[in-house]
């Protein structure tokens, strides 16, 4: 049963607080909790190329940032005087409910007890972008999101309230940005439950205590930063001191990503070289999400580390394929001036490598029950390959025949290239025809067997009707398990190594990170992780409207990460003679 989404009039929130629901009951929650995307489901398949080619006309078609020139826009500055600050980071969120409350949950509590150390909320809440899936809609925000993060934190707004800030992800850009804005960008100011939200436009900036700054950039791809947003930055560099500390956002990490998209991080470079450079101001820390897993690089011979953590909510990628050691900028860009080429080493992964690969080694088990609807397209067709050869009287090739085996290979070539943008390359398209021809050699195979059977011979419809009854629901586990080996060959040719996860829809192992700016100027980074969410909620009379059956057990999943502070002369130097 699907529920009306609540009006986000700030009446009709506080009415929420009142009215606490005993159960996840659409009725009374006020939203739908979902269960996480079925992402290998037929209509999502045909959805997500269809969204990759739209992707590749981002800059025609999609990106509207020029636009949101005609809203305010400014520095958050009312933490810039604090002795210190805790700040919360989180991407990748908005799928399944489970997993989604799970991160929610422990973002809402006002400690997280990790052995000997408390780590209280933070008073700034980052989502790193991809807060819906599959497709940004006000429904979807509402059930996939918005429901959760509320049921998280059900508090009436005060002066303390933490505040939320968003940067969009690909997922939050497929209906170019209507929905997101609509959501967080109002010129009064919203909130999410218990979070206040305070930015106007897409991307925004921070002047955090002990000159530390925080700017999200909104860049999408290989789309280049548009001319409001690079002037709004670059306004706000002109404020910097030299020698200022800088964390950066953006939506994904293009560094590791080079490979296949070698101008992904052309764009990046580029803000960093006419924004960042010429202030005097440090780099030192770069966040991501859109990778959903955690990942640390650590700059050789630098202060710089680039840290990716999508672990909010959506399925577990892979880290087992992520390079030990990475250039960036990377060699092969084709910018003529680029900034001076630094070598990163990785440091950390969660999960780690190892337990990586045992994941995907998971997926004969987990593909074909997690879906039902993409092995039974795959029962359909195995089933009219058998029916065509069953008619072929005694021919090599018939119309229906060719037409089977053309229709394999194309969608097994689509399945390699199509669902990935980069992947027009020679292995993909080989990879993807070797496992065509194994599901042909596989039909032929199912009807070799099949003529033995006495089913063969019976009088027409019979032989149809006992192909549909008999060999389709025997066909689609089998032809289930030829794609998971598909994928876990084509993963170590790195192709279709996100839909070898995807299929699996692994909700565990879980992250986010929380951030403290101390006293001293000193920047901590503790990554934290969840090996298990729950799926099982008990109702409460008050916090958050459910807690876990089991408590989580959050703990750290690297070393926590300091970066030092402003280092400011302790005397003035005698002036010379």
């Amino acid at each position: 049963m699907t529920a009306t989404p609540l009006p986000r009039e700030p009446s009709a929130f506080e009415s929420t607080f009142v009215r606490r629901p005993s159960k996840l009951d659409p009725e009374e929650l006020g939203f739908e909790p979902r269960q996480p995307v079925a992402w290998l489901s037929p209509s999502q398949l045909a959805a997500t190329g269809i969204r990759v080619a739209f992707a590749a006309q981002f800059g025609a078609y999609l990106d509207k940032r020029e636009l949101q020139v005609a809203l305010p826009n400014q520095v958050h500055d009312q933490y810039a005087t604090q002795e210190d600050i805790w700040i919360d980071y989180i991407a990748d969120l908005g799928d399944g409910f489970d997993a989604t409350y799970s991160m929610a949950y422990l973002l809402a509590q006002p400690q997280v007890q990790l052995g000997d150390d408390t780590l209280p909320r933070g008073q700034v809440l980052l989502l790193g972008g991809d807060q819906v899936y599959p497709t940004a809609s006000g429904a979807e925000y509402e059930n996939r999101f918005e429901g959760p993060y509320k049921a998280a934190l059900p508090e009436p707004i005060t002066d303390a309230s933490p505040t939320m800030y968003a940067l969009p992800g690909n997922h939050d850009w497929y209906d170019g940005l209507t929905a997101f804005m609509r959501l967080f960008t109002r010129r009064d100011g919203g909130r999410i439950g218990g979070w206040k939200t305070k930015q106007t436009r897409s991307y925004f900036a921070l002047k955090l205590p002990h000159r530390w700054w925080l700017l999200a950039v909104d860049a999408q791809g290989e789309a280049y930063v548009d001319d409001p947003q690079l002037e709004f930055f670059k306004s706000v560099a002109g404020t910097f001191q030299p020698g200022d500390n800088v964390i950066i956002m953006t939506p994904q990490p293009a560094w590791v990503q080079t490979d296949e998209h070698p101008r992904y991080y052309d764009t990046i470079d580029y803000f960093l070289r006419n924004v960042i450079d010429p202030t005097g101001a440090h780099v030192k820390l770069m966040l991501s999400g859109d990778l959903h897993h955690y990942s640390r690089y650590v700059q050789q011979g630098g202060t710089r580390q680039l840290v990716n953590c999508g672990g909010g909510g959506a399925y577990t990628a892979a880290t087992h394929h992520l390079p030990e050691k990475i250039a960036v900028p990377p060699k092969h860009s084709l910018v003529r001036r680029a900034s001076p080429q630094g070598f990163y080493k990785l440091a950390k992964t969660y999960p780690t490598k190892l337990r990586s690969k045992w994941l995907g080694g998971g997926v004969f088990a987990r593909l074909p029950w997690r879906n039902p609807g993409f092995a039974g397209l795959l029962g359909v067709l195995h089933t009219m390959l058998l029916l065509a050869l069953q008619n072929e009287g005694h021919r090599i090739v018939t119309v229906p025949i060719f037409l089977m085996v053309s229709l394999f290979l194309a969608a097994t070539t689509f399945f390699a290239v199509g669902l990935t943008a980069g992947q027009m390359k020679a292995k993909p398209f080989i990879l993807g025809g070797l496992h065509g021809v194994a599901h042909v050699l596989l039909g032929v195979g199912g009807w070799l067997i099949w003529r033995q059977l006495p089913l063969s011979e019976i009088a027409w419809p019979g032989p149809p009707a006992a192909a549909v009854v008999v060999y389709l629901p025997i066909v689609s586990i089998v032809a289930a398990l030829l794609v998971s080996a598909y994928l876990l060959v084509a993963s170590s040719f790195k192709v279709n190594t996100n839909e070898l996860f995807a299929g699996q829809g692994i909700e565990d192992f879980k992250s986010f990170l929380r951030l403290h700016i101390a006293a001293d100027g000193t920047l901590t980074l503790y990554p934290i992780g969840v090996d298990r969410i729950s799926k099982n909620w008990i109702a409460q009379a008050s916090g958050s409207w459910f807690r876990p059956a089991k408590p989580l057990r959050p703990r750290l999943v690297d070393t926590p990460v300091v970066f030092s502070p402003i280092e400011v002369p302790t005397s003035v130097p005698d002036p010379l003679p």
